[in-house]
């Protein structure tokens, strides 16, 4: 649905989006990671046809950004992260208007309008004036909008930026709705746990560079170079760390706040077995064991250098 061949955007001496090779397919749901200033709104804007890149190419369902840009606009849903609205309509006739904007007819616009709401959670401030709503409503209005010509790919830039913790999880779950509806769905933050239970896929951006990208999982074995444990044992823990930290495929052990030992195994060693036969025939009793997950957060702070444009 979304394929892009070294695609770059220069603004004079500054590579706002360098050589980006990136593909998704229906139904994904991807997570375009990245500071402020890091390219992700120049990316969105090209593909959404709105700005021109300087070289490569670009495919949306199929058509390609330079030849048929109008008919990807009618299979693309772009939300910028900040847009206008009409302060002396109401919601309905907010929407109502955009639908006659893409030639949604009378008899079908109003029924459109109000399954938009329904989606969104938004029925109950359908007579509500636009200047009324919360910022957190605003940015709900503003999906149901994007959505009213049924498009196939939606482009979402922020959606969460600015809203308090409960709106923020309002629009994860509307997200996860629009998945299972199966349309490919680029959503942009800066925050990361926004995305870390919505994308089945992930990009992570520095300074116009895609870092990584691919699924979740694939992204996070990218970037792990080495496995880390989590044991704790009944009693100090002192005489488990010397045991553990004198074994060759051990990098480092630690011990946290919580008394627990955080043992790093040096790279490319993946089979730890070894850690509870030692510490077991040693006479140690295992209380906790398991291997520690690498979060997004996590992920990209080893990726990557906190650098902007």
């Amino acid at each position: 649905m979304i394929e892009t061949r070294q695609l770059t955007k220069r603004y004079g001496n500054l590579i706002a989006v360098n050589h980006v090779d990136l593909k998704l397919e229906q139904g994904d749901v991807f997570g375009f990671i990245g500071p402020n200033g890091s390219g992700k709104t120049t990316m969105m804007r090209m593909l959404a046809t709105l700005l021109n890149p300087d070289y490569g190419e670009a495919y949306v369902c199929g058509q390609s950004i330079y030849t048929h840009p109008q008919e990807i606009r009618r299979q693309v849903g772009y939300m910028p992260d900040a847009f206008g609205v009409y302060d002396d309509m109401q919601v309905i006739e907010y929407l109502e208007f955009f639908a006659a904007a893409h030639r949604i007819d009378g008899p079908r616009r109003r029924k459109i309008c109000e399954e938009k709401l329904e989606l969104v959670d938004m029925v109950f401030k359908r007579n509500a004036m636009v200047n009324q709503l919360s910022r957190g409503q605003t940015q709900r209005i503003g999906l149901a909008r994007v959505l009213l010509h049924d498009p196939q790919v939606l482009l979402l830039d922020e959606p969460a930026s600015g809203l308090d913790p409960r709106a923020r999880i309002d629009i994860r779950r509307l997200l996860k709705r629009l998945g299972e509806m199966k349309k490919t769905i680029m959503v942009s933050s800066h925050i990361l746990p926004e995305l870390a239970d919505v994308c089945n896929k992930v990009g992570m951006i520095e300074k116009g560079v895609l870092m990584a990208n691919g699924k979740v999982s694939e992204v996070m074995q990218q970037i792990r170079q080495a496995i880390i444990l989590n044991v704790r044992v009944q009693g100090t823990p002192d005489p488990a760390a010397k045991l553990l930290q004198a074994h060759p495929e051990v990098a480092a052990v630690s011990i946290n706040p919580e008394q627990t030992l955080v043992v790093t195994l040096k790279p490319k060693v993946h089979d730890y077995s070894f850690v509870p036969e030692i510490l077991i025939s040693a006479g140690q009793k295992l209380m906790l064991f398991r291997e520690e997950e690498l979060n997004l957060e996590t992920a990209y702070m080893e990726l990557t250098r906190g650098l902007v444009q």
